[in-house]
């Protein structure tokens, strides 16, 4: 009955291990971010035009507060792939697509703001359609 119980315990977590690592990555992203850096299509943008941003991802759904708040879902794909659904405020039915990566307690989002396909890379040079944010976790 033991060996039983066993292989049915060691089934079912080696059936469950792929989705719980997207679920375990997106629990890392939860928390409040300040943006450090932004830019578009190649050019950095100052610090005035982002210093009172700020980015709070709860699971899969975000509030992003600049000139106004913006509310949405985050679904997560693999590969690092986001797909980012405005719900509420100025992005309201917009379909944005991005690339992330959470390296070093930094947070680097590449979105294409087209929303047509993601990214290739974290890099906007001669892409008008890219923005590259990178933010920190606020403690």
């Amino acid at each position: 009955m033991r060996t039983i119980t066993f292989i049915s315990l060691l089934a079912l977590s080696v059936c469950c291990t792929g989705p719980k690592k997207a679920v375990a990555q997106a629990n890392n992203l939860n928390g409040t971010w300040i943006p450090v850096k932004q830019e578009i299509a190649g050019k950095e943008l100052p610090k005035a035009v982002y210093e009172k941003q700020k980015l709070v991802i709860i699971d899969s759904n975000y509030i992003f507060t600049a000139e106004s708040v913006d509310k949405g879902i985050v679904k997560y794909g693999g590969d690092d792939k986001m797909d980012i659904y405005g719900k509420e405020g100025i992005n309201t039915g917009k379909h944005f697509t991005a690339i992330y990566k959470f390296e070093n307690r930094q947070l680097t989002i590449c979105y294409n703001l087209a929303g047509d396909s993601y990214p290739d890379a974290f890099e906007t040079k001669s892409k008008p359609t890219l923005f590259l944010s990178i933010f920190t976790k606020q403690q």
